[in-house]
């Protein structure tokens, strides 16, 4: 990928002092619950860069991207997750790409998208609204990809997520995902969250024992679950939270979840990135038609300029390089 460059002074004095970007993994309730936090400021802001992005197109594809990105957590062993939805809405859709090496791209289908009028809300339905969200997975052995599909409303990508887990996977999941501009339409905080209800067997042997019976597991599992979830819903903005200089991940997930004894189990990073590389676009356009090298070395043009359509990197290859 070629990183674009992000020239705001004004922007890069912020984010040089905000905490990092970084992905915090937890676990909780005696490993029954386990979670993620990302902070994703400069992610978003990087997404913006690399596709030259405005106001609502940032959000919807970061809110995207953010949420994909809490996927890597849940990935065993290499693999690599491609999210899409599609739409008869005017941004048409998404895809978003995540791999359990700590990357994530991806891009819209429409980004350009109309509006007609000021947005009252950041509810997306005016511009998503209803349509399939498919998850994709390859691991590194399988010869063709896993996929799950679910119908959406578009409303909110957060839900959507959830929704498909809650759907397809049948594992009770919240996603929590918020982008803050400031007044000049910057991307100030960025981040996403998520949290996850493991069956009982997934906790201790000693909690497992305690229970006698399905009515008594019932009641319990019910009872944590409205614990958990009324902590996760009390999680103010994850956005406007990380555009604030003095916040410390660390103290979000210690402060929602006391109760719960979380542990942070693991920090690691998580970058907007993508391996496409000069030399692969090169491959390409060698294996075209005779007859159509030909044309290209006479008519031009020359460089000839492709653009990654996963991360918007610009590529100009002289044909005399072909």
């Amino acid at each position: 990928m070629i990183k674009a460059e992000i020239t705001d002074k004004e922007l890069n004095e912020h984010l040089n002092s905000i905490e990092e970007d970084k992905m915090r993994i937890f676990t909780m309730a005696d490993g029954r619950v386990r979670g993620a936090l990302f902070h994703g400021t400069r992610f978003v802001n990087q997404i913006r860069a690399q596709h030259n992005l405005g106001i609502l197109e940032t959000y919807i594809l970061g809110q995207a991207s953010l949420c994909a990105a809490l996927t890597i957590p849940m990935m065993k062993d290499l693999e690599h997750t491609v999210v899409k939805f599609e739409t008869n809405g005017p941004a048409e859709g998404y895809s978003v790409e995540a791999d359990s090496t700590g990357y994530v791209r991806g891009y819209l289908y429409n980004d350009h998208i109309p509006v007609t009028k000021a947005l009252e809300s950041w509810d997306l339905t005016p511009f998503l609204g209803a349509g399939n969200l498919t998850f994709s997975r390859v691991h590194k052995d399988d010869k063709f990809p896993q996929s799950s599909t679910i119908e959406a409303d578009g409303a909110n990508i957060a839900k959507d997520f959830a929704d498909y887990f809650a759907q397809s996977e049948q594992i009770n999941t919240a996603f929590h995902s918020s982008i803050q501009f400031d007044k000049q339409g910057r991307v100030i905080g960025a981040g996403s969250m998520y949290i996850q209800i493991m069956p009982k067997t997934g906790g201790t042997a000693g909690v497992g024992s305690q229970v006698d019976s399905h009515a008594e597991e019932d009641l319990e599992e019910e009872k944590l679950l409205q614990k958990v979830e009324n902590a996760f819903k009390a999680c103010p903005s994850i956005g406007l939270l990380f555009s604030e200089k003095e916040v410390d991940s660390e103290d979000i997930i210690l402060g929602l979840f006391r109760e719960f004894n979380p542990t942070i189990t693991l920090k690691r990073d998580i970058t907007y990135d993508c391996p496409c590389e000069k030399q692969n676009f090169l491959n390409y356009l060698r294996s075209l038609p005779k007859d159509q090298l030909e044309d290209i070395r006479v008519n031009g043009p020359d460089p000839i300029e492709i653009i990654c359509r996963n991360c918007g990197s610009v590529y100009h290859i002289p044909v005399s390089e072909i």
